[in-house]
């Protein structure tokens, strides 16, 4: 384990260790009639549609809610009802995950929860699904991962990366190997999603009435809200969410790493830029971001492009971005001699090929999850919580260099990257769709952030920028009774 974890309170916690995981994975899903007992925790947003997942399939019984919001719980406990279901309702995950009646648990809570959660449910014996990013920072994740390894055999641990379930993108992946389209040069990932300002309070805000604040901000100090929407917006301030690239990024950039061979480890250098442009407000994350990952030897580079503004003049009633080659949140592989699009492979001209992936989202994902609890081991090795945690990782990664960044003249940053057609070509789109937004790039120039070098076997960045991207890859903080359990 890296050093920092020690300095970062890692705890064993005595309440869990040594009790559940010498039991049999089935014995521990052997609940009324046999069905798995699964509760899911947080459900304002994602986790709803968990729930729905899972009472569609055969041998699951939903068996608790817990949410730190009590008009959350109160909304899905009155919905279940009308199914004629009872559930258990919690608002401490440390409590649910103490319950002997509890098989496994969906983790669908804001993000610097997810591994604190994940981890306790583990060493409690609970199979755990847990939402992406799968961890808040590098060594989260690197925990997670080693959990996972601990676990193997006894308990389930899943990612929530979708696609990884998804038959399309098995068959693209295939289809890659073939040689039909020649060596891949390029592996796109995109987030074409208008954000609009989230507004920008002066004054401390009050959280909901409903809300449990202390249990909401779990390992994170309790500090003044300093945001007009409870909910949601977190996303856009450090110590909770990690911007688009860690929100909806992780399903992109995981499907990018499927074109360069699924790389075991991550990338040796990453860089980023972007900025919060077009308003000012609470948000602290970038609403554009460009990244770029160099993995090194003859592996191509992985390029994620977000684009959070409208089509032009501020005016969302103008639409997102336009599509590039028909993609606004997804992938593109580029290749010699031709690329694939989603769910189509083209010819360099931008012909359609004839082949065509089945993609369909990884709508069995969750049923995934279930059929390896039943079985005792994952179905598919595309479920490894590895693959979570490299998609987040990445995402973290880009978000430090910019981090460490500062504003550089456009024509700086050009002239970096003009050996590369393909990156200059998205820079240009990139930097005319803010000026047709009349973003003056002149004035509020992009943050660079630098070329970041990186250990993948320490975790570690090294060289000039290194002292300050460790500070902030390991300035997350863990308060007391919401340490992360080591397993």
């Amino acid at each position: 384990m890296p050093s920092s974890l020690s300095r970062r309170h890692l705890l064993r916690n005595s309440l869990f260790a040594g009790t559940a995981l010498a039991l049999p994975t089935w014995s521990r899903a052997a609940g009324a009639n046999s069905d798995i007992r699964i509760a899911v925790i947080g459900f304002n947003s994602k986790g709803a549609g968990h729930i729905k997942s899972l009472l569609k399939i055969k041998g699951v019984r939903l068996a608790a809610l817990c949410d730190v919001d009590t008009d959350v719980i109160d909304k899905h406990v009155e919905q279940l009802k009308k199914l004629n279901l009872t559930v258990k309702t919690y608002a401490d995950y440390r409590k649910l995950v103490e319950d002997p009646d509890i098989d496994a648990v969906v983790i669908a809570t804001p993000n610097h929860t997810h591994t604190v959660i994940a981890l306790a449910a583990l060493a409690a014996g609970k199979h755990v699904y847990v939402e992406k990013p799968v961890c808040h920072n590098i060594h989260e994740g690197a925990l997670l991962v080693a959990a996972g390894k601990k676990v193997e055999g006894k308990l389930i641990l899943q990612h929530g990366m979708q696609r990884r379930s998804d038959p399309g993108w098995d068959a693209a992946e295939e289809y890659l190997k073939t040689g039909a389209l020649g060596k891949t040069v390029l592996s796109r990932a995109m987030n074409f999603r208008a954000r609009q300002s989230i507004g920008q309070v002066t004054s401390a805000q009050k959280p909901p009435t409903t809300v449990d604040y202390d249990l909401w901000s779990g390992p994170r100090e309790i500090v003044p809200i300093m945001r007009e929407q409870f909910h949601y917006d977190w996303h856009w301030q450090w110590a909770y969410g990690n911007g688009d690239i860690g929100n909806n990024g992780p399903h992109q950039l995981d499907v990018a790493r499927r074109a360069i061979g699924n790389p075991a480890t991550l990338p040796l250098r990453v860089m980023s830029f972007g900025h919060r442009w077009g308003y000012t407000d609470n948000g602290e994350t970038p609403n554009n971001q460009f990244a770029l990952y160099d993995y090194g030897n003859d592996t191509p580079p992985i390029l994620f492009d977000n684009r959070g503004l409208p089509r032009a003049d501020m005016n969302w009633q103008k639409g997102w971005e336009p599509a590039y080659k028909g993609v606004r949140i997804g992938n593109i592989y580029h290749c010699e001699g031709g690329y694939i699009a989603e769910s189509k492979a083209y010819d360099n001209q931008g012909k359609w090929n004839g082949v065509k992936f089945p993609i369909n989202d990884g709508a069995d994902h969750m049923n995934h999850f279930i059929s390896s609890i039943q079985t005792g081991k994952r179905v598919h090795e595309n479920l490894h919580i590895n693959h979570g945690f490299q998609a987040a990782a990445l995402a973290h990664m880009a978000n430090i260099s910019y981090r460490v960044g500062k504003q550089i003249p456009v024509d700086q940053i050009r002239e970096r990257i003009t050996n590369d057609t393909l990156i200059l070509e998205t820079f240009n789109d990139f930097t005319a769709n803010l000026e047709a937004n009349q973003i003056n790039l002149a004035t509020t120039p992009p943050i660079l952030g630098p070329w970041l070098t990186f250990n993948p076997d320490t975790l570690k960045f090294e060289g000039e920028f290194a002292p300050e991207a460790n500070s902030i890859a390991e300035s997350d903080t863990y308060r007391k009774g919401f340490e992360l359990t080591q397993v």
